[in-house]
This record gives C-alpha cells, structure tokens and sequence, in this order.
C-alpha cells in the first residue's frame, strides 16, 4: 500500500477535475490531468489561470501539472499515487472509465470517484477483486478551492489503510474537512440538502398559491433558518436546474423504496418547463432571478413570476425570526416547517443510514452547504422537546435520533460547549 501519496492522476478536467487539480499543484503534488482530448484537457488546465479570482493562485505552480488525453495517455497512470476519476455523472461512462483504471493502475495506487451522488458499488460492477480493496469516494464540493467539505466513503472491500492513507492526506495537505460517510444515494451532504432544495421546491408551489412570493420564500429559507443568503430558488440558480433534474433522477432510481424523499424527486411542473426550456440559472443568464442591465452605470435584479410567466423586479425582505419560526402557525412558520422542520427530521432519521454520528452530518451541512449550523446543532437551538411535540400534534413519526435521546432523557444532542455529542448508543461521546 502507498504510505504517501505524492502524486495524482486525474481523469476529467472539467470544474471539478481542473479544482482538484490546481489544488494538488499548489501542494507540489505531480498531476496527471487527463480528459478525452488534448484540446479539452488544455483548455481545463489554461482556465485554471483566468478571472479575477483564479483557480491556482502560484501560476508558477502550472509547472506541476502534466496533460493528456485517455487514448494516447492512460497508461500513464501506472506512476501515480492516487488516480481520482471526475468524468460526467453518468454510470456507463464513469464503468468504462474504471475499467481502464484496473488495467493500467500501479497496484498498490489508491483510486476514487468524485461521483456526487452514484453509489461506489454500482460503478465498480465486475471489477477486480484487487481493485475492490484499493478504492474509494472522494466527493469534494465545488469550487474546491473554496469549499472545505470533502466526504470520504469506503465501499464494502475497501482496505482501511487506503481510508487511513486518504483521510490524512486530505486533511494535512488539501486542509480538507473529511466526514466519513456510507455508500449511499447522494451520500451525506448531497442526500440532506437536495431533500430541501426538492421539497422546498414543492412546498413553495402551494405557498405561491397563498401569495408568498420567490423572494419572501428565499427571505425565509436564509438568515432565519441558519442557510446561506441566497435561500432556496437563489441556491438552485447556482446549481442549475440541469443538475437539479439529473439529482432527481439519481434519487428516484437509488433512494429505499420507503424514504419520504421519493415524494419530491421530480421537478414541479413550472420549474421543469423552465429546465426544458433552458431556463437553467446564472449559467443560461437567468434562472429564477436575472440581472438586467439598464443603461452603462444602472442594474436591476428581476425574479421570474412562475405563475405568470413574466419577469418583474425583486423586492426585498427580511424576517428576524430564528429557527424557532418552525414552530410558528402563521403561513410563514408553516412554511418553514414544512421546509426546514421535515428536513430536520428527515436528518435525524438518518442515521444510521448515512453516517455513524451527529457530528459528520453536522460537519457535512456546515462544511458543504454553508450551514451556520448542521442539522442536530438546529435542534438543540430550537428545543428537541418542542420539535418532538410538533411531531407528535402533526401526527409524525419521531425520527430515529430523537428516539435516541427521548430514551436517554436527555435534552440535547451536544453538551459540555459541544466537545461530547450523544451517540446511537444513547451515551455521550467526545468531539474529535
């Protein structure tokens, strides 16, 4: 097995193959950046070095980063620590890919997909035995400059050592935070967040219908609630309604058969008409919300009416309600508990699914969704017994980890300043 990795083959330079790559590079890591054509692998590794904000701040650490194409230059791979795979999220192609791995990989390389959400055993379908023990998921978030979350899944043959090996090469040279997930759907952050962002989607349907707007929604489903400034349609014009069809289509196809997620994986009916007609985000110029220019020095910021197809311009709100709100019956607590209390609860019957603890799917929110707070950290600012007695007036089951605690009689899920978390157990454990 590698006791070191010092350098990294990667196959795909596209955001988050190029991301890796620049990273690598500036921790004098030798790289191997590889994609289907020599034109396409320039391109990547010449982006790295434009905008006002590049991807690799030493340019003079370009040097480190050697190109090539998958016909011509795959057997290169053979002398390479660590060969990370970050080609399109389609399973066919991501198998065919690890095919080619297994036959020119060094033995004792370690190797990973950054697959977002496609479970490790579906990709690694009939491959070696050998090569079971030696892979792994490194999901980075993009940009991967930026984003400190990196999930580090192991499959079922997985050798600890290459966990062991990955774990302190991510967290000493990239200064990655590394949560440990399970081979899941859509993994920790991916599986917490989008069951928000789809749900969100289908429950603000109704609310539009009540006269709450777009922007009273992402008003919201913001501060209030501990997520990022830019609320719920504002973070899917990030992401792109292109992604958010193809995350659907992923979960209807992997998520159990019983998950409550399965109720939302399809787009709504206004927002696919705007996927099919290239409505995507701030990738098409304009999603949900758009930026219209006026006049050389003026700007306006518009939002997309869903209901009557018009563009018209945004207004702003604020509400300085905490997480509390949830438990609030105007239309705006109910929202917010039909949006943000269901994925509260949709995380605390997670484990243990997805994770064996609190702490990483805290860390996984925070980390990789800009959480101020994760999900367990929330329901210890709102009150666990008031969130169980909400669930108990809407006639919902109590969600796995707050049956743990119920039975434990305590009230919190940290304590001691949050150095001990209460584990599956029922017992408290240190924060490490």
């Amino acid at each position: 097995m590698t006791p070191k990795i010092n350098s990294v083959a990667i196959l795909g330079s596209g955001t988050m193959g190029s991301g890796i790559a620049a990273l690598a590079a500036e921790k004098n890591c030798k790289v191997l950046l590889l994609d289907t054509s020599k034109e396409l692998v320039l391109k990547g590794r010449e982006g790295l070095l434009m905008g006002n904000n590049p991807t690799l701040s030493d340019f003079s650490k370009i040097k480190n980063i050697e190109i090539g194409s998958f016909d011509e230059d795959f057997n290169k791979i053979k002398d390479f620590d660590w060969v990370c795979e970050v080609v399109v999220e389609d399973l066919e192609i991501k198998r065919s890919i690890f095919k080619e791995i297994d036959k020119y990989k060094n033995p004792d390389a370690i190797v990973s997909s950054n697959t977002s959400g496609i479970p490790l055993r579906e990709i690694t379908k009939n491959i070696s035995s050998r090569l079971l023990e030696n892979v792994c998921i490194t999901h980075f978030f993009n940009p991967v400059k930026v984003m400190k979350l990196c999930e580090l899944i192991p499959g079922e043959r997985t050798s600890t050592r290459v966990i062991d090996t990955l774990r302190s090469f991510l967290e000493k040279v990239f200064n990655k935070g590394v949560v440990n997930g399970k081979d899941t759907v859509n993994f920790i952050g991916n599986r917490i967040g989008c069951f928000l962002l789809l749900k969100g989607l289908h429950e603000s349907t109704d609310a539009r219908k009540k006269d709450i707007t777009i922007e009273q929604i992402d008003a919201l489903l913001s501060k209030p609630m501990g997520l990022p400034p830019t609320g719920l349609y504002g973070l899917i014009d990030l992401i792109g309604l292109d992604v958010m069809n193809s995350v659907g289509l992923n979960l209807s196809k992997n998520l159990p058969e019983k998950d409550i997620g399965r109720d939302y994986v399809l787009l709504p009916k206004a927002e696919l008409e705007m996927f099919k007609n290239g409505q995507l985000g701030r990738k098409t110029g304009g999603g949900f919300y758009r930026i219209k220019k006026l006049n050389e020095t003026e700007k306006v910021k518009e939002v997309y009416d869903l209901d009557k197809k018009s563009w018209r311009i945004a207004q702003k709100y604020n509400y300085d309600n905490g997480i509390s709100l949830i438990f609030n019956e105007s239309l705006e607590g109910k929202l917010a508990w039909d949006i943000m209390g269901s994925t509260l609860w949709y995380a605390a019957d997670l484990i243990p699914e997805i994770a064996d603890d609190i702490v990483n799917i805290d860390r996984a929110m925070r980390w990789g969704f800009a959480w101020s707070k994760g999900p367990f950290e929330l329901l210890d600012l709102a009150g666990s017994n008031n969130f169980i007695n909400k669930c108990k007036e809407k006639n919902m089951p109590i969600p796995n980890m707050l049956k743990v605690l119920l039975d434990s009689g305590e009230k919190t899920f940290y304590k001691d300043e949050q150095k001990k978390y209460l584990s599956l157990d029922g017992n408290y454990c240190n924060v490490s």
